[in-house]
């Protein structure tokens, strides 16, 4: 089927997706986390920096002027195309999680106090979370919840029964980083104010995907991340009305924001300015504006009904792989999907299909509450943009297959709990990284499993990307006798490895003892993510810490 599916054209504007890695071409499917950038963004900055780099408005030459130029052309671009009618009604924020806390922490305060509910979405980015919960610390307001269905699509009639309870604020996803679900936001948004409530739009995810006019939306407050729709990272806007802002106050203070200051007192500047205070974000400005123009210049129809194409694809082709389980993302969802594969935790794919060149999410996606809810930790996240292809989502499927059908064979192992030593030869003695890769998965599954009673709170190591509980404890006679397990298989094996060296010995002989040293011939940091690499730099720590208070 991928030889029948062309190329799209929008591929070629795109020059990070020719690379290669862990000399593999690159399948880049991790695009709800960011976007890749078109050369004519690439060249807008690069252009930027070369011929008009200056500080903006307050200039009195020429190449100040250009820039405050590039600038503000640059609002006036990303305005018209959310159909913005007042331009100066867009704020530069550095993305959508800034957005989100400028409104919660200066409208906020204003307009909620004890007792005030703020409805929150069960499938809620942490960012459009966090900060109302600070907010109701802070005021006394209450939040509650808009329950999903088990199919992914919200929970209509819990949402219009918390309603009747007359919200001061509600704050709604477009569409889920997590699961990919589209949201009627239109809908929702004009049934909330019907009902009193202050309306905020999450737009992170939809921009990329499709056009929206903020006029017609029937909310408020409206949010999103230039990373996200092609721009560069740093930058992002808040949209709101006009006379919820003029009453907002300032949430920052200092240059650009003031209209005269003396020791007596402070005059604002009016909108835009009075919220971007001090020097902006000036080249990410004009690379966003530059990503605007890029979109509107594409066929966005065409790019949206190929985006469909690749998730059905995918979604066709992932569900022959043995164990392939999809999330329920509702009637509506934009190219993304989160999954499951079963008897492999979401950390130990991601890192497989990795190594095949096939960059994807995998974990909670910031959006705890939401696993929590469903009952798992995280889950694998494929996500694509219009200039993804259909030999990629095959890629995807094959890589997975692979995993699920490689050879099972058994290391032989001798546990640490009977006072014998693990072989690790087979570790030690790869040549190269999947070698080495397939010998701990195997050594991980071949390890017996900690008592379910002992995985306690207490006993997890925080900073882990998966959890990981390592129980501390000496033998009758003085030694380390410590019992560790993760969800995660390589962790559980490198832990192994841990344990493997420091029980059957005495505190003081593992003080003496260089753990990082013994993982060094593995080259860990070479192949591990930073995140996991931190969670297993978190496991020496502790281990050396119990060795030290038992001295």
């Amino acid at each position: 089927m991928s030889k029948q599916a062309p190329v799209p054209p929008w591929r070629r504007d795109f020059p990070l997706l020719s690379v290669r890695v862990h000399g593999q071409p690159l399948a880049y499917l991790d695009n709800a986390a960011t976007t890749q950038k078109p050369w004519q963004v690439i060249d807008a900055l690069s252009r930027y920096y070369k011929t008009g780099n200056a500080n903006v408005h307050r200039g009195s030459h020429a190449l100040s002027n250009q820039a405050t130029e590039a600038f503000e052309k640059a609002r006036r671009q990303v305005a018209g195309w959310l159909g913005i009618a007042e331009p100066e009604t867009l704020i530069w924020t550095r993305g959508a999680t800034e957005a989100i806390n400028l409104v919660a922490q200066s409208w906020g305060p204003m307009n909620l106090s004890s007792g005030d509910r703020i409805l929150l979405m069960q499938s809620a980015h942490h960012a459009n979370i966090v900060p109302w919960q600070l907010l109701a610390d802070r005021t006394g307001a209450e939040l509650e919840v808009v329950r999903l269905l088990p199919d992914g699509n919200l929970d209509l009639e819990h949402f219009r029964q918390c309603l009747t309870r007359q919200p001061k604020l509600v704050t709604l996803t477009h569409i889920s980083n997590a699961l990919g679900t589209c949201y009627p936001v239109a809908k929702l948004a004009r049934e909330s104010r019907e009902a009193g409530a202050t309306v905020l739009i999450d737009g992170a995810q939809a921009l990329p995907h499709q056009d929206v006019n903020l006029e017609e939306l029937a909310c408020d407050f409206y949010v999103f991340s230039g990373h996200k729709v092609f721009g560069p990272t740093g930058i992002g806007a808040l949209w709101g009305r006009r006379e919820l802002l003029e009453a907002m106050p300032p949430w920052q203070a200092g240059g650009e924001m003031i209209e005269r200051v003396s020791f007596s007192g402070t005059t604002f500047a009016d909108l835009p300015f009075k919220f971007e205070a001090g020097t902006p974000n000036i080249s990410g400005v004009i690379g966003l504006g530059t990503a605007i123009e890029y979109v509107q210049k594409s066929d966005r129809q065409a790019q949206a009904a190929h985006e469909q194409s690749l998730l059905t694809h995918a979604l066709a082709c992932c569900e022959t792989v043995p164990g392939f389980s999809p999330l329920p993302a509702g009637s509506e969802r934009t190219s993304l999907f989160s999954f499951l594969l079963d008897g492999h935790h979401p950390q130990d794919v991601a890192h497989w299909l990795d190594r095949q060149g096939i960059a994807v999410r995998a974990g909670h996606h910031c959006a705890m509450p939401l696993m929590e809810s469903l009952g798992i930790q995280g889950t694998l996240r494929a996500s694509f943009a219009f200039y993804n292809t259909h030999e990629e989502a095959e890629r995807l499927a094959r890589a997975l297959d692979e995993l699920v059908h490689q050879d099972r064979t058994q290391i032989e192992t001798k546990h640490a709990d009977t006072g014998q030593i693990l072989d690790t030869q087979a570790v030690f003695a790869a040549k190269s990284w999947d070698q080495r890769y397939r010998a701990l998965m195997q050594l991980a599954q071949s390890l017996p499993a900690m008592p379910t009673e002992l995985k306690q709170e207490r006993y997890r190591i925080p900073g882990c990307e998966s959890n990981v509980w390592l129980v501390p404890e000496l033998d009758a006679d003085g030694h380390l006798a410590c019992q560790a397990d993760a969800d995660a298989r390589i962790l559980k094996a490198l832990v192994a490895l841990l344990l493997n060296e420091v029980n059957g010995r005495t505190p003081a002989e593992v003080d003496r003892i260089d753990l990082e040293a013994i993982l060094a011939p593995l080259d860990l940091k070479r192949h591990l993510s930073p995140s996991r690499g931190n969670g297993l730099l978190a496991i020496v720590r502790h281990i050396e810490a119990f060795a030290q208070s038992q001295r």
